[in-house]
């Protein structure tokens, strides 16, 4: 079950700066200056204020966790968060292949099982007989 209203996920900008720093636990002007760096990167109305979206509020629990917990700092987080996000692109592409793959291998096998239909059956089969040589050298 979907726990979004409908129309929406987990990547709809929903909140505003306010929320989204007290969700996160972080103050606005961090999130502010976060957005500046390149860290998250929330939507825009169209007067250009930010909204948030859960998948944000996310990321800033992680950089957070990251800042405090792992002593990373932000130039190391935005690298860790560019490398996650590449890692997720790959992960979607690996499968788009597997999947290419599969639907090749399977139109490979209907191809021969179309040729192998096609053979005629008039083949005879042919008795295999034994027989018996037995070689002796000439004399001289």
């Amino acid at each position: 079950m979907n726990p979004f209203p409908p129309g929406t996920d987990e990547d709809t900008p929903v909140f505003v700066i306010s929320v989204a720093a007290q969700l996160s636990g972080l103050h606005a002007q961090t999130l502010r200056s976060y957005d500046r760096q390149g860290l998250v990167s929330p939507g825009r109305t169209s007067g250009g204020g930010r909204r948030y979206s859960i998948r944000d509020i996310a990321l800033l629990r992680e950089v957070q966790r990251l800042s405090q917990e792992a002593g990373v700092n932000l130039a190391g987080i935005k690298r860790i968060i560019e490398l996650e996000n590449e890692v997720d692109a790959l992960r979607v592409r690996v499968a788009e292949l597997t999947e290419e793959l599969a639907s090749a291998y399977a139109a490979a096998e209907q191809a021969a099982a179309a040729v192998h239909k096609s053979y005629r059956r008039d083949l005879v089969p042919v008795r295999q007989q034994t027989a018996l040589v037995v070689w002796r050298p000439q004399k001289r």
